[in-house]
């Protein structure tokens, strides 16, 4: 027999939390436990460190592809870390957008300074990449 007049108006939706154990990465130990605006500080950290596709416990949008631009043009290598860095950090529901993104480019290294806008509020990141 199959159930009729189901209805789905009084089902409760309940919003992810962003608790996490916060991570030292200079001792490696774990910190306790963090929530909100430094927890999302932690993810875009991890996201812009992991490389994607490198680790089979990560899914395909895990992770961001800013290394390996290696003898492009310097206008190239601009547009592509900024796209690439956007994609990777917009995975994350709790961020919204990337702003004030500046890329400087000295030899093959370029220093990427940015802020993140999420749900829990702003705060600027840097990054460096090898170009």
């Amino acid at each position: 027999m199959i159930p009729i007049g189901g209805s789905l108006e009084d089902v409760e939706v309940q919003e992810e939390t962003s608790r996490t154990y916060g991570i030292d990465f200079t001792s490696g130990k774990a910190t306790g436990i963090i929530d909100g605006l430094e927890a999302v500080k932690q993810a875009v950290y991890k996201i812009l460190q992991t490389d994607r596709f490198a680790h089979l416990i990560y899914d395909a949008n895990y992770g961001s592809e800013i290394n390996g631009l290696q003898g492009r043009s310097q206008g190239y290598v601009r547009s592509e870390i900024e796209r690439r860095i956007r994609e990777a950090l917009l995975q994350d529901d709790r961020i919204q957008s990337i702003e004030n993104m500046q890329i400087n480019i000295t030899g093959d290294e370029a220093l990427v300074t940015f802020t993140v806008a999420s749900i829990y509020g702003d705060f600027k990141q840097e990054v460096n990449a090898n170009v």
